[in-house]
């Protein structure tokens, strides 16, 4: 049985990977009047005099919801919200596993912008965060600035920044074992979904001052017609050089590469062109824009994917766990970018001298130490930027 089969056969089996548990004994009528009526009544006063007490009278504080709107599930593309909640459930379930965090999986059955935002904010009372998940661009980046601008507890898009926080985290060491500056470096993003979009902001953030953004029309640059309103904004903020071209043109000299794009379009050539000992980041999944043994052979000094089954997986469930752990532990308003460059930083540092080579460069899924390095990191940066609450 391959790993497909097993996983059908395993979902039907539990048929639903999350279940909801009271947290109390309702065993007479003594715990039925105080967990219920007429005891309840009091804390809804104290909160209705005080609304942020509902973080500490309620379950709110440690509750995130998981929402998509079925469009851009996995590799799977727009299969609707009833079919994307098999993920949704599985990322629940790392949220518990790997912060003790409870996640609500909300699958919205509309494509509507100003649907969605109404519909989510109208429902962020009842939560300490919101994870925005397999929404399809451009419109995933609408819905996310509008949400902001509303709500008052964070709101994340983890296709996004988690992404971009973990090839961040990624980089930082990579560039270590090559020897090379942050600021001198040339980059080149091919993919300018939300994933490159987010990615090339993180990335300018942490010191880049070299970036190329590419898409299927080439090297996206400044004046081009035709661009979505995130292309154009990227237009102006990468590529100071107006260079133009295909990809292959962008590589020439370049030191880093990173993929969130398509299976196959990184060719051995292509890295041969690079600049010495070149960073390739290859992400598409399941087959990434070069197989990591075709990668290394054509030169590459480091290679990351997303895969679970080659070195140094550039994996989400590295980052958005311990984020909202210590966005939650700090009722912070917002995950801003000061947090977000804390958790690559602190996820790079997991790996000590002693640990840092070319094919060992992330911790793996399963290391204990992420969740609280990250939450600690995640934290001190939320006080320090003013987003904490308490």
């Amino acid at each position: 049985m391959d790993i497909k089969q097993e996983a059908m056969q395993m979902h039907a089996q539990w048929r639903g990977k999350i279940e909801m548990k009271s947290r109390v004994p309702v065993k007479d009528s003594h715990d039925l009047s105080v967990a219920y009526t007429p005891g309840v009544a009091q804390p809804c006063l104290a909160i209705q005099r005080d609304p942020s007490l509902s973080f500490t009278l309620t379950r709110r504080w440690n509750t995130v919801a998981v929402i998509t709107d079925g469009t851009a599930i996995l590799g799977l593309g727009d299969i609707g919200p009833e079919a994307g909640m098999p993920v949704m459930e599985g990322k629940c379930v790392l949220f518990k596993e790997f912060a003790d965090i409870d996640a609500i999986p909300l699958c919205l059955k509309t494509k509507d912008v100003d649907e969605l935002v109404r519909t989510i904010y109208l429902l962020s009372g009842s939560f300490g965060g919101i994870n925005l998940e397999d929404i399809a661009a451009p419109r995933c980046f609408e819905v996310e600035r509008r949400l902001k601008e509303l709500c008052d507890i964070p709101v994340f898009h983890d296709d996004q920044h988690g992404t971009a926080i973990i090839v961040g985290a990624a980089m930082l060491n990579a560039l270590k074992v090559t020897g090379k500056e942050i600021g001198k470096i040339k980059c080149v993003i091919n993919g300018a979904g939300s994933a490159g979009v987010a990615i090339a902001k993180h990335l300018l953030r942490l010191g880049v001052q070299n970036l190329i953004l590419c898409d299927k029309f080439g090297i996206l640059c400044e004046g081009m017609e035709g661009l979505n309103p995130a292309h154009e904004e990227m237009s102006r903020l990468t590529n100071r050089g107006h260079q133009t071209g295909s990809l292959a043109d962008a590589l020439v000299g370049a030191d880093v590469f990173v993929g969130v794009s398509a299976p196959g379009v990184l060719k051995p050539e292509m890295i041969r062109s690079m600049a010495k000992d070149p960073i390739v980041f290859p992400m598409a999944n399941p087959v990434p824009e070069i197989m990591p043994d075709e990668a290394l052979k054509a030169g590459a000094a480091v290679v990351g994917t997303g895969r679970s089954d080659f070195p140094n997986q550039i994996n989400n469930v590295l980052a958005f766990p311990g984020i909202f752990r210590g966005a939650l532990d700090v009722r912070a308003s917002d995950i801003n970018d000061a947090m977000k460059m804390a958790a690559s930083f602190a996820i790079a540092g997991i790996i000590g001298p002693d640990e840092l080579k070319a094919d060992c460069i992330l911790p793996k899924a399963f290391d204990a130490r992420i969740a609280p390095a990250v939450a600690k990191a995640v934290a001190q940066a939320a006080r320090e930027s003013g987003a904490a609450r308490i």
